[in-house]
């Protein structure tokens, strides 16, 4: 019988050994996207993040939902120990095969609870936005991306869909004047620029991503989205995957942006 409470001992001891994380055994591995939850679940618990300090959305792109073979976008939990204000240093050797994400992140001044959302109503929680980095891993074998079919897309999700840590510049003074759909992002690496996109490549709209993580069975399982909680909301480019020591930098017009120094 599945174990969401033995699947995330798994997950924790390869984290903890820095170990690939998947696939995990036969009998022991989530099978059904409902189990991998349950395991994300169990595996918050496990570090004390529960409630966590917040949530990351994956795969708010069709390609990328394609690649993970996902029906639409997944969301992972965030622990607090994982959270940085920018500008950041961090040490490239706390990461496994280190990549990063261009993004935009909110601050929830109000509860949201589970349920059907839209974006009139998830925008009206918000207390900040702000620039952001998200730092992912490939847990999972071959660059990019690991090999995704061995490992399966419920301990994907299990696994916090590639999450390690966040990196969150100062919010501008008053982000209802931006345009978040039309706002542009940049990123650069070592001050050269790798990719660019805008706050549209989040479902349309940033607070469509908001309201659709408001709405998942992932927020559900952990009672809602609470104020205080920051929202990782996407990624405007696909993921930089990294090689060595670097500078990033996520740049959206309009609001001070977000830095990264691995060392």
């Amino acid at each position: 019988m599945f174990s969401s409470a033995t699947a995330a001992e798994h997950l924790h001891t390869a984290r903890a050994a820095r170990s690939p994380a998947g696939p995990l055994p036969p009998g022991v591995a989530p099978t059904t996207i409902a189990e991998g939850i349950a395991t994300q679940l169990a595996l918050a618990h496990r570090w004390g993040a529960v409630p966590p300090a917040g949530f990351k959305i994956g795969a708010t792109a069709r390609r990328m939902q394609d690649y993970l073979n996902l029906p639409g976008p997944a969301a992972g939990f965030i622990a607090h120990a994982n959270v940085h204000a920018g500008p950041a240093t961090l040490a490239w050797a706390n990461y496994r095969n280190p990549g990063v994400e261009c993004e935009i992140a909110v601050r929830l001044a109000l509860d949201i609870p589970p349920g059907p959302c839209d974006a009139a109503r998830a925008a009206a929680a918000v207390g900040q936005v702000c620039a952001a980095i998200e730092i992912v891993e490939n847990r999972y074998g071959p660059p990019p991306l690991g090999d995704l079919k061995a490992v399966g897309t419920p301990t994907l999700i299990a696994d916090q869909v590639y999450h390690a840590a966040c990196v969150l510049a100062e919010p501008p003074a008053d982000w209802r004047a931006l345009d978040l759909a039309a706002i542009p992002g940049r990123f650069l690496v070592n001050d050269e620029e790798k990719a660019a996109g805008h706050g549209r490549d989040l479902l349309g709209h940033p607070m469509n991503a908001l309201a659709w993580l408001a709405a998942s069975a992932e927020v559900a399982a952990f009672g809602g989205l609470k104020a205080g909680q920051i929202v990782m909301l996407g990624s405007v480019t696909p993921p930089l995957w990294l090689d060595a020591p670097c500078t990033v930098t996520a740049a959206f017009a309009g609001m001070p942006p977000a830095h990264i120094r691995f060392v």
